[in-house]
């Protein structure tokens, strides 16, 4: 009994494991974003060392929009998934030019890999 229960419970997680978050994984979805980021200094776009738990638009040094600049977001896990599916729909004015990563997996593994360039 104990092993059918153990069994049910492992094929019930099963899923979310094959979702888990994998930094090196990543780190090679993070490479279409070098064109405008880097960690440690600003680019075309804003410095992304310590992105995740900042608040949106405050990176000094970088020309943010009004848009971002008043967002009154914070780049947590949540926040960050539903700006990167669609930056123009969260932000409305964001100078930001691109059309989005739709792959959830994807977006799960770039947050694994920003979360480690503190």
């Amino acid at each position: 009994m104990r092993q059918l229960i153990l069994g049910a419970a492992l094929a019930a997680l099963l899923p979310f494991a094959a979702q888990a978050q994998d930094a090196a994984a990543g780190e090679k979805a993070f490479a279409p974003c070098k064109a405008c980021h880097a960690f440690g200094k600003n680019g075309v776009g804003p410095d992304l060392k310590g992105v995740i738990g900042r608040k949106a638009g405050t990176h000094e040094g970088y020309n943010y929009s009004a848009a971002m600049k008043n967002s009154g977001l914070t780049w947590d896990e949540s926040t960050f998934r539903d700006y990167i599916h669609d930056p123009k729909a969260k932000v409305p004015g964001t100078k930001m030019i691109y059309a989005g990563m739709k792959d959830d997996k994807k977006v799960s593994d770039l947050i694994a890999y920003l979360e480690t360039q503190k």
